[in-house]
């Protein structure tokens, strides 16, 4: 590292500095696949996701800098706001309706979380619509006068739907988690509200509604096996999983196969 990079993440997945107006990481087997997909929403007029400016003289990926504020969990109170929602579900429908217009090389490389393919898995859909960032949790999203201005962090981007991609969303952001382990300001949250404040902004039709409720408790389910095996695979997911994952992931499936009706419900009324 020089003496002008300033670190901004190390001790996770991966080591990101900032040099200037660019950030630089390592690359991985799917950073040709993320950059071809960012090159295309930046000509599709979404500039709010970095911006590949190619490789720098040590082999690291070049993006540019995005500026902002990224909460820090748990959630302070302004960034749980209905307000937030919406801005998140906007951002959200403008990266899908550009995407959908894209398709992936037949070379592309897709990132995941370790772990070898894994036994009961349910897949959430059928046949994908589209790519998309796929994992909007708090230090992916981007702040900018306490609402979302942009999303960061395109590792796990891949082939999806526009339901599954959303569900992503409303698991980090409604949220659909007990409320023992949610931020203080939503531990009693009308979370059946809030996921119908995001629909509505998002603009989900009658069918794909339909398909809501369901998508997450089939991924609720999913999560629980898919981290299992990551914290089998990897040191750094084990210490996740053994610091709290497994009980709070375990309760968020308990929690949301009892309000599954209501929500499914109020998502539909």
């Amino acid at each position: 590292m020089t003496g002008d990079e300033d670190v901004l993440a190390e001790g996770g997945v991966t080591r990101v500095v900032r040099l200037g107006d660019t950030v630089r990481r390592p690359v991985r087997p799917f950073t040709a696949t993320v950059h071809a997909f960012l090159r295309h929403l930046h000509e599709s007029r979404v500039d709010f996701v970095p911006a590949p400016l190619g490789y720098d003289d040590e082999g690291r990926e070049v993006l540019s800098f995005v500026p902002g504020d990224i909460p820090v969990e748990p959630l302070p109170a302004w960034a749980t706001r209905e307000a937030v929602l919406v801005g998140l579900a906007r951002l959200i429908r403008r990266m899908h309706d550009a995407a959908e217009e894209w398709t992936a090389p037949p070379d592309a490389v897709w990132g995941r979380i370790p772990g070898a393919p894994v036994a009961n898995v349910v897949p959430l859909f059928e046949t994908p619509e589209l790519v998309a960032h796929s994992d909007y949790c708090p230090g992916n999203v981007v702040f900018r006068d306490g609402v979302p201005a942009a999303f960061i962090d395109f590792d796990l981007a891949r082939p999806t739907t526009r339901v599954a991609d959303c569900v992503n969303a409303l698991y980090w952001w409604a949220p659909l988690l007990h409320p023992a382990d949610r931020a203080a300001s939503l531990a009693d949250a009308d979370v059946a509200q809030r996921v119908r404040v995001f629909a509505d902004a998002y603009g989900l039709d009658a069918a794909q509604r339909a398909l809501v409720v369901r998508t997450a408790v089939q991924r609720s389910r999913n999560s629980l096996l898919t981290m299992r095996a990551a914290a089998d695979a990897d040191p750094l997911f084990e210490r996740w999983w053994d610091e709290g994952v497994k009980d709070r992931l375990a309760r968020a499936e308990r929690w949301l196969a009892a309000e599954a009706p209501h929500i499914d419900a109020t998502l539909r009324c």
